[in-house]
This record gives C-alpha cells, sequence and structure tokens, in this order.
C-alpha cells in the first residue's frame, strides 16, 4: 500500500518552512551572479559570439554543404556595439549576470521545490514528479541551445547586416543586443516544452495523437511561419530552423500517442 508522509504541519510551519526555501533558492542565485560578475571576460566572450562572422555555426553549415556536394562560403561580416549611456555597460552586465545566475541555479531550485512538496506525495507520485522536473529542465536546456548555436545568430546576422540605404550604417547598443538574445532564447526554451504540453493534453484526454495527426500538414505550415518570423528571409535558414522544430513536432506526436 502506497503511503503518504503524514507529519501535520501548521500553516505557519509551511510559510517557515517555505521561507527557508526562498533564502537557499535565493543565496545560490547570488552566488552565480557574484561568479559571473568577477568572470566578466568570459561571460561576454560566450555571450557576443554569435554576433561573430567566426562563429562555429557558420563552419558548420560550410562543411555539411562541402560534404553533399554544394559549394557555400558564407560573407563576413563586422557587428559595432555602442554604449549611449553613462551606466548602461554595467547595467547590461548585472543584468545578464543575474539573468544567467538563475538559469544555472535552475535545478537546484527544482531540487528546492521538490524536497518542499515531497512530503505531500505519494512514493509513486514522487518518481512521477521527479521525473517530470527532469525532462522539464532538459527540453528547456535543448531548446536554450538551440537558440544559442542556431536562430540567435542567424537572426542576428541578418538584423545587423541588414541596411534600407548605404547612408544608414547600424550601430547596436548593448541593451538592445541582450534584450534580443534574451528574448529569442527564452521563446525557444518555451517552445521546446510542447512534447511535455502534449503529453498533459493527451493525458486528461483534451487532444488524442489521431486528431493532431490530423493537422500534421497545418502544424507544418505554422512552424514554417515561425521560423521565417525568427530568423533570416532566406531559404537555407528557413530550413535549418524548420528542421529542429519540426522534428519536435514529431517526437511531441510519440509523446502523445505514448500517453493515449
Amino acid at each position: 500500500m502506497q503511503q503518504r508522509n503524514d507529519n501535520m504541519q501548521t500553516f505557519g510551519d509551511h510559510l517557515e518552512v517555505l521561507r527557508h526555501v526562498f533564502f537557499r533558492i535565493g543565496g545560490i542565485i547570488i552566488l552565480f551572479s557574484v561568479l559571473f560578475l568577477s568572470g566578466k571576460e568570459i561571460m561576454w566572450n560566450v555571450l557576443l559570439a554569435p554576433s561573430e562572422s567566426s562563429f562555429c555555426l557558420y563552419s558548420w553549415i560550410e562543411n555539411v554543404l562541402s560534404f553533399i556536394g554544394y559549394n557555400y562560403k558564407f560573407d563576413t561580416f563586422e557587428a559595432e556595439f555602442i554604449s549611449t549611456e553613462l551606466a548602461a555597460q554595467f547595467m547590461a552586465h548585472l543584468s545578464a549576470s543575474i539573468g544567467l545566475a538563475i538559469v544555472f541555479s535552475t535545478p537546484y531550485t527544482l531540487f528546492e521545490l521538490f524536497r518542499y512538496i515531497s512530503p505531500a506525495l505519494y512514493s509513486n507520485e514522487k518518481s512521477y514528479v521527479r521525473i517530470t522536473l527532469v525532462i522539464i529542465y532538459l527540453c528547456f536546456s535543448i531548446g536554450l541551445l538551440i537558440s544559442y548555436f542556431f536562430i540567435y545568430p542567424l537572426s542576428f546576422r541578418f538584423l545587423s547586416t541588414f541596411s534600407v540605404s548605404e547612408r544608414v550604417h547600424a550601430t547596436i547598443t548593448v541593451d538592445s543586443y541582450i534584450s534580443s538574445f534574451t528574448t529569442i532564447t527564452l521563446l525557444m526554451g518555451i517552445f521546446f516544452q510542447l512534447p511535455i504540453i502534449t503529453y498533459l493534453l493527451a493525458k486528461y484526454d483534451i487532444i488524442s495523437s489521431n486528431e493532431l495527426c490530423h493537422y500534421r500538414k497545418h502544424a507544418f505550415i505554422a512552424i514554417m511561419i515561425v521560423a521565417a518570423v525568427i530568423t533570416p528571409p532566406d531559404i537555407m535558414t528557413l530550413i535549418i530552423v524548420t528542421v529542429p522544430l519540426y522534428m519536435l513536432f514529431e517526437v511531441s506526436l510519440l509523446v502523445m500517442r505514448f500517453a493515449n
């Protein structure tokens, strides 16, 4: 028979435990923030790498195209960054450090939250929640990596080199770079939660895999539209972004079939 941990606590006791949980989570975030603040050069080399024409993505694409017999070389480009306010660089460094600290401390945050709710769960529920949290974090991390190595470099390349006239030269503020980087990266992390969402929809009989398969063509068109919005308007880039997103949709279908 499944057993539940029935150590009864008052509402005030629960709040006190939760307060300690938030203190520990906050302490870890502060620790990571300090580490990123002190490692300024390394951190910004990583953050600014997708803005360089020598980024690894372009050599990967060239090698793959060369392997299939298509000789293609990306044009070199150079992006210039400026700071228009006195404290802009410091605030950008501070906000980027805190954002990275939150991302890197997420495993510990999930662990603390799971430990807080675990006494109220049955043994099988604990295993289910533990596996779900791990999958959520893995999917989110995969989305971040795909954004960093594929989607954001291509988007930045197009937007930074696009010009309405030869008389207009693009100079990008640090704030603008970090804002667009954060937005696109978080969107991809959220988008990669699709397998989890479809599993829950199927688990509670809201939608079935057969119904979703019926709209496969519509989903493919929708994915292409999303890829066209967040990437440069050229066919090769569109394919590079559409393929992994559509594969994610197919994985979601498999997950939904399993749930059904």
